[in-house]
């Protein structure tokens, strides 16, 4: 099975540098057009289903998307949602606790998740996907969740794991 991952687009938050977990937040005009842009450019890629976070930009990504492919239904799955980022929620993206603790695997945000929890709401849903050997399946995401997949496919280290960033609407593939 081929499985499709992307973030969101551009919302007003990430414009800013702003860390942004579970802030409700939709896309801005930039963000629109890269949704919509990704999704032509998945037009020749086969995708059947596609699955998104709850959040608002996810949904409105996974829509622009599914229009310019021909996909009528988009399914939600609340484990997509991104991660809980705690104190750091609508912070400096560079701020040096901020990254520190991006590079703790066990560690939680204070008053968030980390990233083994994450991996432990992720794993699992990415392991159901394989095992359904359905048919070609896009997720549209968040950034962190993106982060955190991608380990799922291959080994990273710690460091590599904390420096990956993909861009909004930048598409991942993998063979699940």
């Amino acid at each position: 099975m081929k499985l499709y991952v992307t973030r969101h687009g551009e919302t007003p938050m990430n414009a800013a540098h702003r860390v942004c977990g579970l802030t409700n937040i939709d896309l801005t005009e930039k963000g629109i057009a890269q949704a919509k842009e990704a999704g032509r450019s998945l037009q020749d890629k086969g995708i059947k289903r596609i699955i998104a976070s709850p959040l608002l930009r996810a949904q409105h990504t996974a829509r622009l998307i599914a229009d310019e492919i021909g996909i009528d239904t988009i399914e939600t799955e609340q484990r997509l949602i991104e991660q809980n980022y705690g104190i750091y929620e609508n912070t400096d993206w560079d701020g040096k606790a901020f990254n520190a603790n991006k590079r703790e695997f066990a560690v939680r945000y204070p008053g968030g998740e980390s990233m083994l929890d994450l991996a432990g709401r992720l794993y699992p849903l990415l392991s159901k996907l394989k095992a359904e050997n359905g048919p070609t399946t896009l997720l549209v995401c968040h950034g962190g969740i993106c982060r955190m997949i991608r380990t799922y496919f291959l080994d990273v280290k710690n460091t590599d794991y904390a420096a990956f960033k993909l861009p909004n609407c930048g598409i991942m593939e993998f063979d699940l």
